[in-house]
């Protein structure tokens, strides 16, 4: 005679429904917010909910697999792990975003040149509704970036600035940015660059002016919401750079001290 199917764990099941919907939620709070369906605070919530239906969900998974394989009253190993699985997938962006912002400074205007900073002009319309200003903060703002981000200095090239110029562009392009205006004369490049989850607009202006014989290639990127960028514009700036090196070959980093 065969023994009676063990029955199938409510945990196991409820962690996976939990899983999935935290899932769906997460997936919802940056697609909604791309589409202008609601406001980025309603999507930032719909996000740290997520978060917490995911870890409830982890919870019960954990729980649930206990039951199913320590204990062996239930069945219901597959559906455990998998809301494990989907759980600590949710899980895991939002709390490194988390921890991200606590370790940064709540700042959204990063520049390679904290006593002059490069200046937006063909991207202010696009900026007009923004709450940011395009503004630079001042001093405060510089001092708090060079604390947390001393990475972020510019570039100098043995090269002329007409010479730099095309291969910035080319780097900007590459980094996928909409670029709003080249102009080769002034040797100037204004973007605009859009996050991933959110779909938050960021603005990018490249400066490359005649330095010692050669040129100094600087670079600001400034969010247009929010009050921290989570590091996004330092982050921008270092890979635009580095790339823009790495094109070019020889250069050398200034200090913005």
């Amino acid at each position: 005679m065969h023994s009676p199917q063990r029955p199938l764990s409510k945990l196991a099941v409820s962690g996976v429904v939990l899983a999935v919907a935290g899932m769906l939620m997460a997936a919802l709070s940056g697609l909604g917010t791309r589409m202008d369906m609601w406001h980025f605070s309603v999507g930032f919530t719909l996000l740290k909910w997520a978060a917490i239906i995911a870890a409830v969900a982890l919870a019960v998974a954990l729980i649930a697999l206990y039951v199913t394989q320590l204990r062996q009253t239930r069945r219901g190993t597959l559906p455990a792990f998998l809301g494990i699985i989907i759980a600590a997938t949710t899980l895991t962006p939002p709390l490194l975003w988390m921890q991200r912002a606590a370790a940064v400074p709540r700042i959204h205007d990063i520049t390679t040149d904290t006593v002059n900073p490069p200046r937006f002009d063909a991207v202010l319309p696009l900026r007009r509704d923004a709450p940011n200003a395009s503004a630079y903060g001042g001093a405060e703002i510089a001092r708090q970036q060079r604390q947390a981000y001393p990475e972020v200095q510019p570039l100098v090239f043995a090269a002329p600035p007409r010479d730099v110029f095309p291969a910035a562009l080319a780097t900007a392009q590459e980094m996928g940015w909409h670029i709003v205006a080249a102009d080769a004369d002034s040797t100037r490049i204004e973007a605009t660059d859009t996050t991933f989850w959110f779909g938050f607009k960021d603005d990018v202006v490249v400066r490359i002016r005649a330095h010692e014989g050669g040129s100094r290639v600087d670079v600001r990127s400034l969010s247009r919401v929010g009050l921290s960028d989570v590091g996004t514009n330092a982050r921008r700036i270092v890979t635009y750079l580095d790339s823009l090196s790495a094109k070019l070959g020889q250069q050398e980093t200034l200090s913005d001290g």
